[in-house]
């Protein structure tokens, strides 16, 4: 189950899709396999589409990352989201095609610095 065929480019799509949003997180592969409580190895074998990651591993990561998780199981499944949109800034950032890659970088970090709490 875990092995992925050598035509089905699914996995491929969504470990790009992940490793993308992990870089648009700032995060590290340690990193995220810190927060995920899921080894370093096997999230760079998720990400390289070798493995399909179980319906808690995609939660831990939708958690970790910010993301909803019905759009992250979306993804893992190669579908469309029958839910309403449930968008949050973040992921409009995340999602919006006239931004470049470091553009998402810069506006994430602007939005972060406004709604997270500052330090005591």
């Amino acid at each position: 189950m875990d092995e992925k065929s050598p035509d089905d480019g699914t996995w491929d799509a969504f470990g790009t899709y992940l490793r993308t949003q992990r870089h648009l997180a700032q995060l590290s592969l340690r990193q995220l396999a810190d927060l995920t409580n899921v080894s370093n190895p096997y999230l760079s074998q998720i990400e390289r589409g070798l493995h399909q990651p179980s319906i808690a591993i995609v939660k831990a990561l939708a958690e970790a990352l910010d993301l909803s998780v019905s759009d992250l199981l979306a993804h893992a499944a190669d579908i469309d989201s029958d839910e309403a949109p449930t968008t949050t800034t973040p992921t409009a950032i995340r999602n919006d095609p006239l931004l470049s890659e470091t553009q998402k970088s810069a506006l994430l970090a602007v939005y972060r610095s406004m709604v997270d709490p500052a330090p005591d």
